[in-house]
């Protein structure tokens, strides 16, 4: 007659993981969620690996069950393997960051090449654009990414652009799904949805750069232009967008110059420095180091992106 067994939970053990073992095991391929050993019993241990704010990688390792039963410890294995296959799978689903090869095993980012510092970053995305403007664009296979990135991403910038149609993000810099983090709004301009959207993408998705991207000719900021400038009044929802622009227009009147491109350019500038202060996550990883806000302005005419300083 079998005996019931006792189940027995253990605390969690959290161990700190910094970025550069993070970079260090995207190049190597180590294998950073291992199965313990004890000498008393043997476990299922299942691995959840979050990102916290200050770019630190926790790593929990949970005990699902300790059996001490002598009979149930004769099939333990097979329905230890079982168990933890499942168990994993399920978390690579819920927090993303799991590739399907190492689903059960892993927590290697989905694109290892996307682990950079902001300045290789801001350097990647100008090269791109550099690529685009030639039309010497990479070409990009879709289907052979689609089950890495089907399971998690870790894209290296986020991108506050524009709603207009004739401005997409991923084409002017020639990157692929999974590599840049996009939030776009008629006049670029950030307000708290973006801003939560943009902590997101740095203290869980290890983003190290944000570029605010405007462009020429915007339609939004002409819009706030005629409105300051000549008093024009418009309907339903879209003085919302005139009201966030205003600011950058009232402080581009006095400035030498057209003043479209010049609240544009002030537009921009405004908004970079809304996102640097944004506390407490944005402010906090800009003061250690970890992220960089920068801005740029897309022209229509070349398809060039020149950064805002």
């Amino acid at each position: 007659m079998l005996r019931r067994s006792r189940v027995v939970r253990q605390p969690e053990i959290p161990l700190i993981e910094t970025r550069n073992s993070q970079r260090n095991k995207a190049q190597s391929g180590f294998n950073g969620c291992e199965r313990p050993r004890s000498s008393r019993s043997e476990g299922i241990w299942l691995a959840i690996c979050v990102i916290k704010p200050k770019h630190q990688r926790i790593i929990f390792r949970a005990p699902m069950c300790t059996q001490r039963d002598d009979h149930l410890a004769i099939h333990s294995t097979n329905l230890a393997r079982r168990s933890f296959l499942r168990l994993a799978s399920a978390a690579a689903l819920s927090f993303g960051f799991l590739t399907r090869s190492q689903a059960a095993e892993s927590n290697a980012p989905p694109k290892p090449q996307n682990v950079l510092s902001h300045e290789e970053a801001l350097e990647r995305l100008m090269e791109g654009n550099d690529r685009y403007v030639e039309g010497k664009v990479k070409p990009h296979d879709y289907i052979s990414e689609r089950p890495a990135l089907a399971l998690g991403q870790n894209p290296f910038a986020g991108i506050l652009g524009c709603a207009d149609s004739r401005v997409g993000p991923e084409y002017a810099f020639d990157v692929g799904r999974g590599d840049i983090f996009v939030c776009r709004v008629a006049g670029n301009f950030a307000d708290d949805y973006s801003i939560g959207s943009f902590e997101y993408a740095v203290a869980v998705l290890g983003t190290p750069l944000i570029l605010v991207l405007g462009h020429s000719k915007c339609g939004a900021v002409d819009a706030a232009v005629k409105a300051v400038k000549d008093g024009k009044e418009f309907s339903g929802h879209i003085p919302l967008l005139v009201d966030a622009i205003r600011p950058a227009v009232k402080a581009a009147q006095d400035q030498a110059g057209d003043l479209l491109d010049n609240a544009i350019k002030q537009n921009v500038i405004l908004n970079v420095e809304k996102l640097k202060t944004a506390s407490p996550i944005l402010s906090d990883a800009i003061q250690e180091g970890e992220l960089n806000v920068a801005g740029g302005i897309y022209s229509l005419d070349t398809g060039r992106v020149t950064l805002v300083t």
